[in-house]
């Protein structure tokens, strides 16, 4: 599997694959559940290989650590998995 840094690098960078609409979905540590974001609502800070800032859709900013990256879809389908305490 592809790590979570190098394909969210694919989606910023690459024209052609990144055309497409991405969502990306992270467990909560508070309610164990997968939240969503668009990848449009997302930001990477310069220097930070760890996390990225999520605008939830209350206006909220969040800052997530990549290792609680959960799922990426792409046009709806799912293209990237990995499990973790949120499932089963």
């Amino acid at each position: 599997m592809i790590p979570i840094q190098d394909l969210l690098h694919r989606i910023q960078w690459d024209p052609e694959f990144g055309k497409a609409q991405f969502v990306i979905g992270y467990s909560d540590r508070l309610t164990r559940e997968i939240v969503k974001v668009p990848f449009q609502h997302i930001r990477f800070a310069s220097g930070d290989h760890f996390a990225f800032d999520a605008l939830e859709d209350d206006g909220s900013v969040h800052s997530v650590p990549l290792h609680r990256v959960r799922e990426v879809w792409r046009d709806g389908v799912l293209i990237w998995h990995r499990e973790g305490p949120t499932q089963g």
